[in-house]
């Protein structure tokens, strides 16, 4: 075998963090999202997305559960979407919130960081200034409301599956000139094992790095609101759900003659999202106000149908149409409202 041709084997978590994160990797630079981007998001649905999150927040301020000076953290803000729409929400229903309301978001990369500061600035000019860390485990405050979309299932993952002689295995990517195959080989991660046999994984995949995220949050902050929405659910799958988003098309990761060579940083990678898993990272930080919903229920609870109902008291027919058929998509129980589920924490 020729020098340039040598095999390259390593963990499949290590492949899918470079996937995203490395040097080249899809989230390393700025990707669009929704119509012209390779996924649609609640947040590229409708403003009323982050609109409830926002009353969520005022309604928090209002019962006194949320202090008037709390800090607004955002995880993984990609454009700054979601948190402009967050601000502009609270704006509406309490403009005098702003003058006391802090704002930071939690961006790795300085390009993305770049990104966020123009947006938010084109939209509320000095009115609103943003305080950026690198790392969650930089973020140290008294009370913080902290906002996660989507980002459980952009952390990196071991694939598993026990064979017929009831063996785990884990995978491995093979990444050389040729090809990117995987392939799987006996698991000697006692962790992992241990993981997978407390929690009756026999196939599927193992998020990492949950633990030490939760730990970070629970240490640092001393009184908070988590929320987060992902895709996933309670129970495990024992499958493989990990697949590949590219020009609104997906592609099962095991797709027969899928080339993973070609999508490699170039297209989103991800996976379902384990609830039990993350629900008792918390627990084991002593956290038990825990509520778990489908999408469609947590958006009505924080108030989606009274912001519609306040819109359509302020703006002509046809807008208000507009913008509840929107909001529809993010509730219909047989798309987005059933297939995306909220963690709301309280600490």
């Amino acid at each position: 075998m020729k020098k340039s041709e040598k095999i390259v084997k390593q963990k499949f978590s290590d492949y899918f963090n470079k996937w995203l994160y490395g040097e080249a990797g899809y989230y390393s630079n700025y990707k669009q999202i929704g119509k012209e981007g390779d996924f649609y998001t609640s947040v590229s649905t409708s403003s009323f997305f982050g609109g409830s999150i926002g009353k969520r927040i005022v309604d928090s301020i209002k019962e006194g559960t949320l202090s008037k000076d709390t800090t607004i953290v955002e995880i993984g803000a990609h454009h700054g979407y979601l948190l402009a729409d967050v601000i502009q929400f609270i704006y509406t229903l309490n403009p005098k919130l702003l003058e006391t309301l802090n704002f930071a978001i939690v961006e790795r990369f300085e390009k993305l960081q770049e990104q966020q500061v123009k947006y938010l600035k084109e939209c509320f000019g000095d009115v609103v200034k943003i305080k950026h860390y690198k790392d969650i485990c930089q973020v140290k405050l008294p009370h913080a409301f902290i906002l996660a979309n989507e980002i459980f299932d952009a952390f990196s993952c071991e694939l598993v599956y026990t064979n017929k002689d009831n063996i785990l295995q884990m995978a491995y990517v093979n990444e050389n000139i040729k090809a990117h195959e995987i392939i799987f080989e006996d698991c000697t991660d006692e962790k992992l094992i241990a993981h997978c046999k407390k929690y009756k994984i026999t196939k599927g995949e193992v998020g990492l790095g949950y633990e030490e995220f939760i730990k970070n949050i629970s240490n640092n902050i001393k009184k908070f609101e988590f929320i987060t929405f992902d895709y996933g659910d309670r129970v495990p799958r024992n499958d493989f759900s990990t697949r590949i988003y590219t020009n609104h098309e997906v592609f099962p990761i095991f797709e027969e003659n899928l080339d993973l060579k070609k999508y490699f940083a170039s297209a989103d990678i991800t996976y379902d999202v384990y609830f039990t898993h993350l629900i008792d990272c918390f627990k084991n930080c002593k956290i038990e106000d825990i509520s778990f919903k489908t999408q469609m229920l947590a958006l009505v609870d924080f108030g989606i149908i009274e912001l519609l109902e306040i819109l359509k008291e302020n703006t002509d027919e046809s807008t208000y149409l507009r913008e509840s058929q929107k909001i529809k998509i993010l509730l219909e129980p047989t798309g987005m409202g059933d297939r995306f589920k909220m963690l709301h924490v309280k600490k």
